[in-house]
Parts: structure tokens; sequence; C-alpha cells
């Protein structure tokens, strides 16, 4: 696939410590937006400078023309990072943010203090790009709405979607209202540059400290895929937490806590 030149502009919100504190940026998931780290966001903002963003074709960031790949992703992130903050930070992705985290780990080495990759994988065999294809072909011919019933099962336990904990199911509603407001070609082209990820070889080259996060009712992208990942990865920890795929929005404090944990960890 050919590169994407230039980099597109993203939207982005920074926010905590400021001055000297380490920062963490935060890279959301297929279909949402910097909002998913709300819950996060706000549990680090004491002790870290937060940036996070939202992607090419999501949220406010410009809808460029396609197609996109992850490692156009990870160049629009690594330009950020340059202009705004200037040194290595902490690289916190989730989902399609996990596949950028190890992109950046590739590609941009030098803007890396650590990566966290969550409810990700470094690659998708053959049946599972046949599936995103089927995905890709649903949505082209009907919109993003065909995609939005399952993507809510798949990102979200169906306790959380039933409102438990008490306001849960509008977090729900607020991601499912995301994922409709989406420019349709812009979300076909981010399920292709996620479909045709290949980190298992680059993985190997990381010699940073990284974290790997699960959530072990995560059928979008099951237990197996995270160790696979943790194997690749000298060193690389694993954490597992009680979640379906959108883990840091259905428990961030939680996941704060594993990102502190993990950071803290590094200075010691």
């Amino acid at each position: 696939m050919s590169e994407i030149s230039p980099v597109a502009r993203l939207n982005f919100r920074k926010q905590g410590a400021g001055g000297d504190a380490p920062v963490v940026v935060l890279s959301h998931a297929l279909g949402c937006d910097l909002g998913m780290w709300d819950g996060v966001a706000a549990a680090l903002g004491d002790r870290y400078t937060v940036l996070r963003y939202d992607h090419r074709g999501h949220g406010q960031s410009a809808v460029v023309p396609g197609p996109y790949s992850v490692h156009a992703l990870a160049d629009d992130a690594a330009a950020l990072i340059r202009r705004e903050v200037g040194r290595p930070v902490h690289f916190v992705g989730l989902s399609m943010g996990g596949m950028t985290a190890q992109a950046m780990a590739a590609r941009h080495p030098d803007l890396i203090q650590s990566i966290v990759v969550a409810n990700a994988t470094d690659h998708f065999d053959a049946p599972a790009r046949a599936m995103w294809q089927v995905l890709m072909d649903m949505v082209q011919h009907g919109g993003v709405a065909a995609a939005a019933d399952g993507a809510m099962q798949r990102c979200f336990t169906p306790e959380f979607r039933a409102d438990q904990p008490p306001g849960s199911a509008a977090r729900v509603a607020q991601c499912r209202a995301l994922l409709l407001a989406m420019d349709t070609q812009a979300y076909v082209d981010s399920c292709q540059a996620v479909s045709r990820i290949d980190f298992r070889k680059s993985n190997r080259r990381i010699a940073f400290p990284a974290l790997v996060i699960a959530g072990n009712r995560d059928d979008a992208t099951p237990l197996a895929m995270s160790e696979a990942i943790q194997a690749g990865i000298q060193g690389a920890q694993l954490a597992l937490m009680d979640t379906a795929h959108l883990s840091a929005v259905e428990q961030p404090e939680v996941f704060a806590k594993l990102l502190s944990d993990f950071f803290d960890a590094q200075r010691s």
C-alpha cells in the first residue's frame, strides 16, 4: 500500500500536570474519538500530561482521501507529538490505537519511552481478513449504520450494555452515536488499514518497555492475540481485565491503574 502524504492535521486535547511531567499519549479505537479516554485521562491527569487525539477520519480530525494505512496513522501521531511535545512519550493505544502503537514503535522509536498495546493484535490471518472484507462490503452498501449493532455487541459486555453499572448504557449510546456520525468511506478506509497490519517482524526489534492489556471477554481481539504480541516483544508484560473489547471505557479506573503502575515501575 502506498504511504499517505502529507500527514493529516489532528484534533487533540492536552490536559493534566503540565510542566516536566511525563507525557502519556492516548490513541483510540476504530469508530471512536478522543472522548473514549475521558475516564482514563481524568485518572492520570494529576501526575501526567495527557495528550489524546482523533485519528484521521474520526471525531473532529480531517477526513482525508484514502487509502489509509496504520503506518500513516502512526505518522499522523508522530507529527502531532513532535509539534506538541517534542520528546519521548508513553504511547497508549487500544484496538486500532494499539495497532498504531506497534507502528509507532517501528517507525518512530525516537518518540517512544514505552508503549501500551490494549485489545489489539499484531496481524490478521487470511480468514480474519476475509471477515474484514465482508464488513467493509456491508458498510459500503448499507452505511456505517449496518455495522453499529454488531460493533456495540463486540465492544461491550452484556451487563455494561444493560446499564450495569448505572450510566454505562448512556456510554454505549454515546459510542454508537459517534460511530453513526462517521464518514462512511473514512470508516471503510480505516477498516482496510487495520485488516492489513503485520507487526510480527518489527515487534521483535522493540527495545523499550511494553505492556499488553487484554480483555478476558473480548471476542474481537481474544486473549491469544494479546499473548502473541507479548511473546513477540522482548520483556513485554501482559495484564488481563474483566472486560470486552473497549476495556478503557468499561473500566477506566482499572485501566488507568495498570498504566500508572507500569509507568512507575520504569522510574524505580
